[in-house]
């Protein structure tokens, strides 16, 4: 099979984000960038499939050209190819935007590589937005069918099984190919990539897309082409400290717990 993998690279998510209050913008400047969480177990999940079923991997990203740095890692942990659309008329997409930037990248990759993709997989959300939307959307603008949410799959018969988490439990679905699979955390977490593997994949010639190249519309894209428009960003409020309780009896523990809640309106 054909694999594509589209990976978004962000701020490190353990690092505490603050507020530039110059610029009204997250300060993200200083903090370092790697791949997006669900992305790396949608890249792991691929890269299981494939050493289980056969196939090659590629991944694709739309960014600055530091995200080149992120395609590698990809590279060092199963991935064979990797492409960089790279465009200032990207800039500042909503997640149509970048839909949009993708179905045209999946199109110009497949005229590069001579194959078509069997299996596009996406995270189901970022870390930086948690909008949900570029995958589903993706497979929209390629007129492919989806499931969302996955956290396994197997080849089945014409297409795929895949396993789909929902909030009360787990739907076992057949999709055909080609399709879009978003990937939630699976039971497993993306490997680590060895030496030899960081060593070859600096060796990988990752090829930049501009969007002349793809043939896109840039009207279709960047700030201007915004659906969405972010008003104000604000910091969360902090969490202020817990009330400890310490009273000689359970009794008047549960008392003393009540009143609290009781002079500040709880019920």
């Amino acid at each position: 099979m054909e694999i594509l993998v589209c990976i978004k690279q962000v701020p490190d998510d353990s690092v505490e984000v603050s507020l530039n209050q110059a610029t009204g913008k997250a300060d993200i400047e200083k903090i370092a960038p790697i791949v997006n969480a669900f992305d790396g177990y949608a890249l792991e999940m691929a890269t299981r499939f494939k050493e289980a079923h056969g196939g090659n991997i590629t991944v694709v990203s739309v960014g600055p050209d530091k995200a080149r740095d992120s395609l590698r890692n990809c590279c060092a942990v199963g991935a064979s190819k990797a492409f960089l659309v790279k465009d200032e008329a990207t800039e500042g997409s909503d997640t149509l935007g970048t839909a949009y930037t993708l179905s045209k990248a999946v199109a110009k990759i497949e005229e590069e590589n001579g194959v078509k993709f069997d299996i596009i997989f996406c995270g189901k959300e970022t870390t930086d937005f948690t909008s949900s939307q570029v995958g589903p959307m993706l497979a929209q603008l390629l007129n492919l069918p989806q499931v969302t949410n996955i956290v396994g799959l197997e080849p089945a018969e014409g297409g795929l099984a895949v396993k789909q988490e929902t909030e009360e439990g787990y739907n076992m679905i057949d999709v055909a190919t080609p399709c879009v699979v978003t990937v939630a955390k699976p039971e497993y977490d993306p490997r680590y990539p060895t030496m030899k593997n960081k060593m070859a994949a600096r060796k990988v010639v990752i090829p930049d897309i501009t969007a002349a190249d793809m043939g896109a519309d840039t009207a279709l894209m960047g700030e201007t082409a915004a659906k969405v428009k972010v008003a104000k960003v604000y910091e969360p409020a902090k969490k202020e400290a817990g009330v400890k309780i310490k009273e000689q009896t359970v009794e008047e523990t549960v008392a003393k717990a009540v009143g609290i809640m009781l002079d500040a309106k709880v019920f």
